[in-house]
């Protein structure tokens, strides 16, 4: 069921690229294949691989994982108003989470340092390439 989300998410991401506008995407990607879907869109679903460079070569996405102690997280969760993720789910998303692992193009940011600190660690990484 979240295959047609991904896809309509890779089809916004592809919009922006071709208008060359940079853009962050903020969403549970939790799957290897997800995040292929966000990369190189439904032919990543047909063939489980990301596209080969031609018409519509895959997008270059740099994933962040936020990585961090699942009491840190479940605690921020209950402070959480009015958000639509129950803390009660937060254990079947770490038991479906795939990190992400080479060749894919990612970060691994630490949720155990500051706000501040995290998002600086983002943006170098981003201006890095």
């Amino acid at each position: 069921d979240r295959i047609p989300w991904l896809c309509a998410l890779h089809d916004i991401l592809r919009r922006e690229d071709a208008s060359r506008q940079d853009a962050i995407l903020a969403c549970s990607a939790l799957k290897k294949i997800y995040r292929r879907v966000l990369i190189s869109g439904a032919p990543a679903i047909e063939s489980n691989q990301p596209e080969q460079p031609g018409e519509n070569p895959a997008l270059k996405i740099l994933f962040v994982h936020l990585d961090g102690p699942m009491d840190i997280i479940a605690s921020r969760l209950k402070k959480r108003r009015g958000h639509f993720m129950p803390p009660e789910l937060l254990k079947s998303q770490f038991d479906t989470l795939e990190p992400p692992s080479a060749p894919e193009n990612f970060i691994t940011v630490s949720l155990e340092k500051s706000l501040p600190e995290i998002v600086l660690e983002i943006e170098s990484a981003i201006l890095q390439g």
